[in-house]
């Protein structure tokens, strides 16, 4: 059964509550596992049994947090073992214009340097999705839809 791993970090909660509706989102998808886990208790060994990683951050200073920027770190250990795999990224921002979409592109960056395929959007949210201040209910909205895409694409690149 394919695989799909968010993994976050979350200081005031935001990005944990984006996790959570991305997670369902994916399990939307088919018949899939889903798994959530915080960047500090992810491992390698979590990035390789997933089909799809889906990593979500809040904004720092146009950045993602240094937990999960530990996360990728870490992961040059298994540099090239991700290639093929579905990525993903969302983050939540203290306001408008504070480096967002830097944040998601840092995390899609490190994504396809391991050789990882990206899930974008042509219509909108391109990167991923990105959410100011506490996420409201159309913000949930699209973080669902973003695992739903990402689960549908490892779902179409590991059919039964």
């Amino acid at each position: 059964m394919p695989k799909i791993l968010v993994v976050y970090d979350s200081k005031s909660g935001n990005t944990e509550t984006m996790a959570l509706a991305v997670a369902k989102g994916a399990e939307q998808a088919g018949d899939l596992e889903v798994t959530v886990k915080k960047a500090e208790e992810t491992k390698n060994s979590d990035l390789l049994a997933a089909n799809g990683i889906i990593m979500g951050s809040p904004t720092y200073f146009g950045q993602m947090s240094a937990k999960l920027k530990a996360v990728i770190d870490e992961s040059v250990k298994v540099h090239k073992e991700l290639t093929g795999k579905v990525g993903g990224a969302f983050t939540s921002s203290g306001g408008t214009a504070s480096g967002a979409e830097t944040t998601l592109l840092s995390i899609v960056q490190a994504m396809l340097i391991h050789g990882m395929i990206i899930q974008g959007r042509a219509d909108d949210k391109h990167y991923g999705v990105a959410v100011t201040g506490a996420p409201k209910k159309r913000d949930l909205a699209e973080c669902e839809k973003l695992g739903k895409r990402v689960a549908a694409l490892v779902l179409k690149l590991n059919p039964s």
